[in-house]
Formats: C-alpha cells, structure tokens, sequence
C-alpha cells in the first residue's frame, strides 16, 4: 500500500506571484509567534503553540511563484508518545496559474495517517490552508495564531 501523505488544494482567483508572497508571510497565516525568517532560501524559523506543539522549519527548496518547501528539523508535541513525529518531515507550496486562477496544493510529505498526529495535525492544516491562508490571499488578513501575552505573577 502507498502511503498517504497529507495533501490539499485551493485555487484563488489571484496571481502565483501574490499566492507565494502570502505563503512566505508566514506570520500573516500561520502564526504571529513565528521567529526567524520565512522568504529566503536557507532561511530557519521556530513556531511554537502554548506547551502543545513547538517546531523548528528550514527553506529547502524556493523557485519564485512557483514552490517553497520546507524541512522539519526539530518538532515537539505534548500530545503523542512518539516523540519524533514530523522530523524529517517536508511542507510543500505547490503554485501553478490554471487558466486566470492560481492553484496551490499543499503537501505534508510523511504526515501519514499512522502518525499519532495525523488526525490532528492534517485538520490543523487543513483549517490553516483552506481559510487562514486563503483569505491572507484573498483579503489581506489571514487569521493567524496569536502571540501569546506576557501574563504578570504577583
């Protein structure tokens, strides 16, 4: 049996050029928590959500309105007994113009339905693709994770 990687697509009534500059916002999409950079080759980065999920990300791969890929060098999740879920793992931005709309197809290459994550994760990005990154495109304003505030203790 083959594995079954996670995977989706949209297609926007845009540019590829506009779709690649909202996936390299990263900030704009994903998460406002995001540290380090998100548009250049080589570049690392770090997303971490509450003491849930923390991973470090490094761009692979980056042809301009075309692709951005990145590798998963660290992950870590409060959630599953296996603790190496995602490393070495790779995100795929697929852009291709079909006729007057861009197409995007979203790959997590090794997100598999065996992981522990995968029902999880494969929603979470689902949810982070189909709507929070669409409409980054669309209108401008993605709904990404906020950054979490300093909370004072007396």
């Amino acid at each position: 049996m083959d594995t079954q990687n996670f995977s989706t697509i949209l297609l926007v009534d845009t540019t590829a050029e506009k779709v690649f500059e909202a996936v390299k916002n990263v900030r704009g999409w994903w998460s406002e928590e995001i540290e380090g950079g998100t548009d250049k080759l080589n570049d690392e980065f770090t997303y971490h959500y509450k003491d849930v999920h923390s991973c470090t990300m490094k761009i692979i791969e980056i042809i301009p309105a075309k692709k951005v890929v990145w590798l998963v060098t660290d992950n870590y999740f409060n959630f599953t007994i296996d603790k190496s879920e995602w490393k070495g793992t790779t995100i795929s931005f697929e852009i291709a113009e079909k006729g007057s709309q861009t197409q995007l197809r979203f790959s997590h290459v090794g997100l598999v339905p065996e992981y522990e994550c995968f029902d999880v994760c494969s929603n979470a990005w689902a949810e982070y693709i189909q709507h929070s990154l669409r409409n980054l495109i669309t209108t401008g304003k993605g709904q990404p994770n906020k950054k979490e505030t300093q909370k004072n203790v007396a």
